[in-house]
């Protein structure tokens, strides 16, 4: 029994179908947002939804709807969570390992007791390199707590970092948005982070004077502007070279990176104005190169191992030889597409040598190794076997995102495979050329009220894909733009703001950071509808990738 999905499955209707199709997204949303559901609970819920609405809705096999279902919760797994445990894993092993103190103290000596520099160091940049890393809140809660601890205002230190992490997102955790939102419109990854990659420069190198204006004012502005120069348009720069010339996988490792290094490099020169009630104690003791070394060890040694991985030569290609593409049982050659060919997007890639996942395995391990062996004339005891029960811990912990994560890809792949968003892509697509601008609005919304990229890129991008083909727009321009909006969508989270109040010890002050931080999530997310617009319309089709 084949079956080949429709967008006017039932009764005929295009407005029907993509009704009925939302239901499930409606239903997550309700859930989630006004009967503030645990999101693995709202996850589990609306995939059974899901299904129910492709069986008697989309008419579409149950078998077939189950299978799809856990092809989508099998790609959940690997490659995007063995990516997220081990990024979260490699950063747990400096806070196991003790040597996070050190992190913050060579923050604390390059900003020369600036707290405002220090909050583009901590705020912009390492807030950045850890969205890289690891994504999914920590980020937030470990650059907040930093600045909260050096004395910064506890609001306007957590609305800064809010704002500052936001355009970093998108490339969070090794780019798994990009990776899942590619994969959900069947697009290449490379193109699709490329694209992004070519977008938020545009808006990312205004953000480290809004964190100023934010933490400090016309006179933070004023006084400081140079290092928010230094820092934005170096993050802007190798955002663009990272994504599109290096690995977009490691975008935002490569840009915070070198954004952080430029503004060192700008305070062996330069010395800001101090200013009352924005100065803090540089550290006492003087860290040692070999402390500086280590402290940064596993932040350094990512780029080297993601470099030899994945740039050039025979290792990449040897690497990609070693996937094992699975016809997904009980599904290829059953699920046809629009076209009537058989879908092959029913074919799971297997990539365990190839996948980001393990080139974060191995530098753990060599982190792990590393810090066992020196420890610092014994002041950071450590050892292998304790950087291997992190590890334990560490999955232990994201237990519940483990499960929310597999849940929310099983709905999306049960939802595109049945056909409901293509159908709710295409009735969307009636708006016409407006919907390019409403394009990353849907990210902006998705991931506000999820708190993840992630996730809102499975539920959404074959919706967006579906649109881009009806509309003739280029589905890379939307793919992306979804997940850019989706960064800046984090800004008002339900889930981030609640991080953030907790990272600065004021439960209850949501309402407050939601507040501040809402303008400021709401003007960034027009002007890159405004962006989306002119490049659907050839005007800036140099944004787009490929």
């Amino acid at each position: 029994m084949t079956f080949t999905p429709s967008a006017t499955a039932v009764g005929g209707s295009l407005v029907g179908s993509a009704l009925l199709g939302l239901l499930p997204l409606a239903l997550f949303f309700v859930l989630l947002g006004v009967f503030k559901m645990k999101t693995h609970w709202c996850s589990l819920i609306c995939l059974v939804a899901a299904i129910l609405v492709a069986v008697f809705g989309f008419k579409m096999p149950v078998g077939l709807s189950i299978m799809s279902g856990l092809q989508g919760a099998a790609f959940g797994l690997i490659p995007i969570l063995y990516i997220v445990i081990m990024a979260v894993w490699l950063y747990n092993l400096t806070e196991a390992s003790g040597r996070s103190e050190d992190v913050r103290a060579v923050f604390s000596t390059v900003g020369k007791g600036d707290m405002r520099v220090q909050a583009l160091l901590i705020g912009f940049c390492f807030c950045g390199l850890l969205e890289g890393l690891a994504g999914f809140g920590a980020p937030v809660a470990i650059a907040t707590a930093m600045l909260f601890a050096l004395g910064a205002p506890p609001i306007r230190a957590a609305v800064a970092v809010m704002v500052g992490n936001a355009l970093s997102v998108g490339f969070g955790a090794i780019a798994i948005p990009m990776t899942t939102v590619a994969a959900q419109g069947g697009q290449d990854p490379t193109l699709v982070g490329g694209t992004a990659g070519r977008i938020a420069p545009i808006l990312v190198v205004f953000v480290p004077f809004l964190m100023l204006a934010i933490l400090d004012g016309r006179r933070g502005l004023k006084q400081t502007w140079p290092a928010a120069l230094t820092a934005g348009v170096t993050m802007a720069l190798f955002q663009f070279i990272g994504s599109n010339f290096i690995s977009y996988e490691l975008t935002a490792v490569i840009a915070s990176l070198l954004s952080f290094a430029a503004v060192v490099v700008l305070m062996r020169f330069w010395t800001p104005t101090a200013a009352e009630g924005m100065s803090t104690q540089t550290p006492a003791e003087k860290l040692s190169g070999g402390r500086v070394t280590l402290g940064l060890l596993p932040y350094w040694l990512v780029v080297i191992v993601f470099g030899i991985a994945k740039l050039g030569g025979a290792i990449p290609d040897w690497l990609s030889s070693t996937d094992i593409k699975i016809h997904w049982p009980g599904l290829y050659g059953q699920l046809l597409d629009a076209t009537g060919k058989v879908n092959e997007q029913a074919v799971f890639n297997f990539s365990w040598l190839s996948s980001p996942g393990t080139m974060l395995l191995i530098t753990g391990l060599i982190v792990s190794l590393v810090y066992g062996l020196a420890s610092s004339g014994g002041r950071y005891p450590f050892s292998f076997g304790r950087g291997i029960s992190t590890l334990g811990h560490t999955i232990v912990n994201l237990r519940l995102t483990i499960l929310t994560i597999m849940a929310i890809m099983a709905l999306a792949y049960v939802m595109n495979f049945s056909g409901q968003t293509m159908a709710i892509g295409t009735w969307m697509a009636g708006a016409g050329a407006t919907f390019a601008f409403l394009s990353p609005i849907l990210g902006w919304i998705g991931t506000a009220v999820t708190g993840s990229a992630t996730s809102t890129g499975a539920l959404f991008g074959g919706m967006q894909y579906a649109a881009a083909n009806t509309l003739h727009i280029d589905p890379n321009l939307l793919l992306a733009v979804n997940e850019v909006g989706g960064g800046i969508g984090k800004i008002v989270s339900p889930q981030n703001l609640a991080i953030a109040a907790s990272a600065i010890d004021k439960p209850g002050s949501e309402p407050e950071l939601l507040k501040k931080a809402a303008p400021w999530s709401v003007g960034l997310v027009v002007v890159l509808g405004l962006i989306t617009l002119l490049a659907s319309q050839g005007a800036l089709s140099f944004v787009i990738a490929g």
